[in-house]
């Protein structure tokens, strides 16, 4: 799994757009609001999940680890994890923050 994977990926979700970097981290947003983030410094991509409790299962389960300086609900995934699992959890992370977004916003998308 490589960046430009992730790009490709997120670049076909509704609405969502890659952000400009303002540090060495690299996001997609929908709404203005990050779904996935990933750096130079990170092996893989940071998204949400829809609990504490299902972060804790993703890590203990091994599918990924604590995502560095994000809320105990955001995981890191690794660039080493099949494609598929890659996939589902950017598409699951935008869900979560495309839901949470207001209804006309949602709406425009």
């Amino acid at each position: 799994m490589t960046r430009q994977l992730i790009d490709q990926i997120c670049a076909k979700m509704a609405g969502a757009i890659a952000s400009a970097p303002t540090t060495e981290l690299d996001s997609w947003k929908v709404g203005g609001k990050m779904f996935a983030c990933f750096g130079d410094r990170i092996d893989g991509v940071c998204v949400k999940t829809d609990s504490v409790e299902t972060a804790t299962m993703l890590i203990d389960a091994g599918a990924a680890v604590k995502a560095p300086y994000f809320h105990k609900s955001w995981v890191l995934v690794g660039f080493d994890a099949p494609e598929e699992e890659l996939r589902h959890r950017l598409l699951v992370s935008y869900d979560i923050i495309v839901k949470a977004l207001p209804k006309k916003l949602r709406e425009t998308l």
